[in-house]
């Protein structure tokens, strides 16, 4: 569950500006719904928790390539 709280929280945190952004909501509620129930006792079938797993670290990577390389970015302003 502790994985789950997390990749919740580090979908949250994506750009607005991100197309990622949008699609994450929807599993990021998944996500925090997941959570819930295990924290009421409620079990949820270990193949859509790795699904839900799966897709919020493939979302994430996605995203992340989208994030400048800042000391590329720093060395092209340094050379003009």
């Amino acid at each position: 569950m502790d994985l789950l709280r997390l990749l919740a929280a580090r979908l949250e945190r994506l750009s607005v500006d991100s197309i990622w952004a949008r699609r994450a909501s929807g599993l990021r509620r998944s996500l925090v719904k997941a959570v819930e129930a295990a924290d009421a006792g409620q079990e949820w079938p270990a193949e859509q928790l790795d699904m839900l797993i799966e897709r919020s670290f493939d979302i994430l990577r996605k995203a992340a390539r989208e994030i400048p390389d800042a000391e590329a970015e720093w060395k092209r302003l340094r050379a003009q």
